[in-house]
């Protein structure tokens, strides 16, 4: 048997498996390709094809060594999960009113990624789709730095209620809101909607924040 493929959610529990209570965090610098877009994200096209893009491209980037590419220092991997990052331009953000969100949808890659091999995953997806605009992907080193977070189980439209245990461990830890200053509240995808009972659906909620 060969070697098992590296899962990200598994070497790295600390990002990708919190528990359901919040806790702070420090989040390193790490490799993404990025789609940015707007607007309610239910029944949203954009939204639909962004997905679709990063996971052409990811797995494209995962696939290169098959297709006669060789990038130094290349290991198999699982592709990670799909991750958004959300906000608005003015005003409190609200779970509630969705048309005026902004978003950044994204998906981790490998260190062994660069500029070069991006560029050749493009060509590559553009060749077998060229109905997705694949110049909307972009690559990206992204780092988030302090931050609590945890784990949301159940549907996204519940998610207002965890995030109030959040909002509660920030007044009981004196910490501020890294939305008020540029920060974007982030979640992590790990369950397919598509495949799992939305009760049982498993969301990390991230939220930046700043030492008072």
């Amino acid at each position: 048997m060969g070697e098992k493929a590296f899962d990200f959610k598994r070497a790295y529990k600390d990002l990708y498996m919190p528990k359901d209570e919040p806790e702070l965090i420090e989040v390193p610098s790490m490799n993404f390709l990025m789609v940015d877009g707007n607007g309610d994200p239910n029944n949203n096209p954009e939204f639909r094809q962004a997905t679709e893009l990063l996971y052409g491209l990811s797995y494209a980037i995962k696939m290169s060594r098959k297709k006669g590419r060789q990038p130094e220092g290349y290991f198999d991997y699982v592709v990670p999960p799909l991750e958004g990052l959300w906000w608005i331009e003015e005003g409190a953000f609200s779970f509630e009113k969705r048309d005026n969100w902004k978003w950044t949808l994204m998906i981790r890659q490998p260190d062994f990624v660069d500029d070069e091999l991006v560029q050749w995953a493009k060509a590559e997806l553009e060749r077998k789709k060229p109905e997705l605009a694949v110049h909307k992907a972009r690559f990206v080193t992204f780092y988030e730095g302090l931050c609590v977070q945890i784990m949301h189980t159940g549907p996204y439209t519940t998610e207002p209620e965890t995030m109030t245990k959040v909002e509660a461990f920030l007044l009981e830890h004196g910490l501020k809101d890294g939305l008020t200053s540029g920060g974007k509240h982030h979640e992590i995808y790990l369950s397919d909607p598509r495949k799992c009972k939305p009760e049982s659906m498993k969301t990390v909620l991230r939220h930046p924040v700043k030492q008072v």
